[in-house]
């Protein structure tokens, strides 16, 4: 009797986030599927963001072996230049149960970091007149124009994955 396929499904059609879980699952079949995130299209604070990350991967599941759900924002965050830092969280969902995961922070232009929260505008929608890139969080992503191409958004994105695959991998310890 063959194996049954195992199947993931990514709460986003952005290419970066399924790669990222791709590539953190490898024996996965992974289908990006289109949702809302449940939250401000520009996530602000710790708890917003991870609400995000969790309502996307419980909004995706069904015929799957995990759903998962990526939400960057930012969140304020002492002793930094603007006051904020951006955050990725990773939520995986198996039907019973959230795995989250966050991947490393790190600190947008201030003046960027201002527009999203007095404009109440995109991280992206922000950056674009310092990049000149209207899509980047669909391309290398901010991390990747200020890296200089050392770490691209899917890179990025696949550190939070693999930080809430730890509880999955790990179960008698959770």
């Amino acid at each position: 009797m063959p194996d049954k396929i195992k199947r993931i499904h990514v709460a986003s059609l952005n290419k970066n986030k399924i790669i990222a879980v791709k590539e953190a699952f490898p024996s996965y079949i992974v289908e990006g599927i289109s949702c809302i995130s449940g939250v401000r299209e520009q996530p602000i604070g710790l708890p917003e963001i991870i609400k995000g990350a969790i309502f996307r991967a419980r909004s995706v599941f069904g015929d799957c072996e995990f759903s998962v759900g990526i939400e960057d924002g930012i969140a304020e965050v002492p002793e930094t230049i603007s006051g904020y830092m951006n955050f990725c969280c990773c939520a995986i969902y198996d039907g019973k149960r959230i795995y989250p995961g966050l991947g490393p922070a790190f600190e947008y232009p201030p003046v960027s970091s201002e527009k999203v929260v007095t404009e109440g505008v995109t991280i992206s929608e922000a950056f674009s007149s310092i990049s000149r890139k209207p899509d980047i969080g669909y391309e290398e992503g901010i991390i990747g124009w200020l890296t200089k191409g050392r770490i691209n958004r899917k890179d990025y994105t696949k550190i939070a994955v693999e930080m809430a695959r730890i509880q999955i991998d790990n179960p008698e310890l959770y």
